[in-house]
């Protein structure tokens, strides 16, 4: 056997459906969908949620108060066990060193220290938050922890 002589196997490339050429290839006229009604025409899809005209669920449904999920504030979390793999002892932890050892992404809100595993190594931290048991193990371990202080703008009064 030569490689010029390999074929793909039987039924392995399969032609797709060409519909709407005609009477005579079994898929024309309609084209496999049927007689009239939405699912016929060109388009035949609609965007989610809508229900043919009738008022849809979600504008039915009343909605009242109010939702802060746009306004929360989302700490990136890290755990002792991933900084102790991937620290040496002496190092400052901070944004920089943590998103250089992919451990954040993107840190707009800040980052939170937790305290899931041990920590054997004397680490700076210079984070917005750490745990109460973060805290405990690396005040233990010898470390020290240097907190963020974020500035918040208010308005200027007119005088």
């Amino acid at each position: 056997m030569q490689l010029n002589d390999l074929r793909p196997g039987h039924g392995a490339n399969k032609e797709r459906k060409r519909r709407g050429r005609g009477t005579g290839s079994g898929q024309g006229t309609t084209g496999g969908r049927g007689n009239k009604g939405q699912n016929a025409r060109k388009s035949g899809q609609v965007r989610g949620g809508f229900e043919g005209g009738q008022m849809p669920l979600l504008r039915r449904i009343p909605k009242r108060g109010f939702n802060n999920t746009q306004f929360a504030t989302v700490y990136e979390i890290v755990n002792l066990a991933d900084i102790e793999e991937r620290f040496e002892a002496g190092e400052v932890v901070n944004a920089e060193n943590l998103k250089a050892r992919r451990l954040v992404h993107c840190n707009e809100d800040g980052i939170k220290i937790l305290g899931n595993g041990e920590l054997t190594k004397k680490l700076t931290f210079e984070v917005d938050k750490v745990s109460k048991s973060a805290e405990e193990k690396i005040n233990k371990a010898g470390g020290e922890i240097k907190l963020i202080e974020k500035v918040k703008y208010t308005a200027k009064k007119d005088k």
